[in-house]
């Protein structure tokens, strides 16, 4: 469905673009105001081709006949130059109306078509295209100089005369058309740089919206991977705690609550400072990624039977250290919460090309869900750094969640597959 663009809505666009005003009063006028342009132009062209139409007058005719010839040549004149109100929308009608006259000027002696031309040329090159101007105006003169040879060899006009009318329209032919070649490829090129600069701000705009889904993405991302587990951890030691007769072990399980909680409300400022909108500078580099191991040891401290394996150890870039980190964090959060393991074994092994994380608990009952954030946020991580991602259950009751990520994260990338259980 096509919309209807309103006057409104191009001069909101060309103030969004900044374009500066047209040069010259009177251009400004013209461009505002077509129509009154149009019927101007057809009223001094109708003056100047009555001046040279009418009046017709031969000895060898009587009154009444010269005044009905003046008459009927006042009215095909007028005709024909009421086609300049269409030269916008049909720029050929005034070049048809032109040869007209102009040919039944050739056998009365006179230059009825001469202005109409010039004009009609003109819109063709400013209103249709180069093309057309040249080729009407090629199609034109040749009817012209063909015509008045044949009318000077069958003696129906002086060989002056003739030549000077052909002439004449070829003339103002040319000039119309080379004046109008130049206005109308000006004007296609500047409309041409305006609407290329209309799409350069819509790709602008669409851009920036793209980063801000992206950024809430990551933000969204970063803020489920920090408070579930954080939380996850807080409240298995918080039932700890208040299970617990041992005061001694009450209070360290406290006091792993207020580190846990201290920790994450840290990682949690160190990622929305950038949202913040004062002069304060902020580190914009990524957030340390979370070691393997000092996840396993919250859960460790959570009271989880979770224990870590690490074989090798390589350099890897900062973007696979981050994936690695809570890719870990996930996993392990995820059998804390949904799973009453009795083991969670993390093993982490690093070749020269690749990682390989494998997480593996022994607690799933029941059908787990796979539509939650974790899930999207484990693909996604993969993804980024070209690896993949896979989790789902095993035999003997057991859920493995298993990644292989390329140690510099530039590997070809593999659509991650992801049935995950998560909330």
């Amino acid at each position: 469905m096509s919309r209807t663009r309103s006057r409104s809505d191009s001069i909101r666009e060309d103030e969004e673009l900044r374009l500066p005003r047209a040069p010259g009063l009177f251009r400004r006028f013209w461009t505002r105001h077509p129509l009154f342009a149009d019927i101007l132009l057809t009223l001094i062209c109708l003056l100047l081709s009555f001046t040279e139409a009418v009046p017709i007058t031969a000895s060898s005719l009587p009154e009444p006949t010269s005044v009905a010839l003046n008459i009927a040549a006042g009215v095909v004149v007028a005709i024909g130059c009421s086609t300049l109100l269409w030269r916008r929308r049909a720029p050929l009608a005034p070049f048809v109306a032109a040869v007209v006259l102009g040919t039944a000027g050739l056998f009365s002696g006179t230059l009825a078509g001469l202005f109409l031309l010039l004009l009609a040329c003109y819109g063709l090159a400013v209103y249709r295209s180069s093309r057309a101007a040249w080729t009407c105006f090629g199609i034109g003169s040749a009817w012209f100089l063909g015509l008045t040879t044949l009318l000077i060899l069958t003696g129906s006009t002086m060989l002056q005369a003739g030549i000077n009318t052909a002439l004449g329209y070829v003339a103002l032919g040319l000039i119309g058309t080379l004046v109008g070649v130049n206005v109308g490829g000006r004007k296609r090129y500047i409309l041409a740089v305006i609407d290329r600069s209309r799409q350069l701000l819509i790709e602008r705009d669409q851009q920036a919206q793209l980063a801000a889904a992206s950024e809430r993405a990551r933000i969204a991302r970063e803020m489920h991977d920090i408070v579930s587990h954080s939380l996850t951890v807080i409240v298995a030691l918080s039932e700890g705690a208040a299970a617990t007769p041992d005061r001694e072990q009450a209070r360290k399980a406290s006091t792993s609550v207020a580190d846990t909680a201290r920790a994450a409300l840290t990682e949690m400022r160190s990622m929305l400072g950038v949202l913040r909108d004062d002069e304060t500078p902020l580190p914009l580099a990524p957030m340390q990624p979370v070691p393997p191991r000092d996840t396993v040891e919250a859960a460790q401290r959570a009271g989880y039977p979770a224990t870590l394996t690490v074989i090798g150890r390589t350099d890897v870039s900062p973007a696979v250290a981050h994936a690695i980190g809570r890719i870990v964090q996930e996993g392990v959060t995820n059998a804390m919460r949904h799973a009453s393991a009795k083991a969670i074994t993390v093993h982490v092994e690093y070749t020269d090309t690749t990682v390989t994380i494998e997480i593996v608990n022994d607690g799933v009952t029941g059908e787990v869900g796979s539509d939650g954030f974790g899930v999207r946020g484990l693909s996604e991580r993969a993804l980024h750094v070209n690896g993949t991602v896979r989790s789902a259950p095993a035999d003997g009751g057991r859920w493995v969640l298993r990644a292989v990520l390329p140690a510099s994260g530039s590997a070809p990338a593999t659509q991650a597959e992801t049935m995950e259980d998560d909330g």
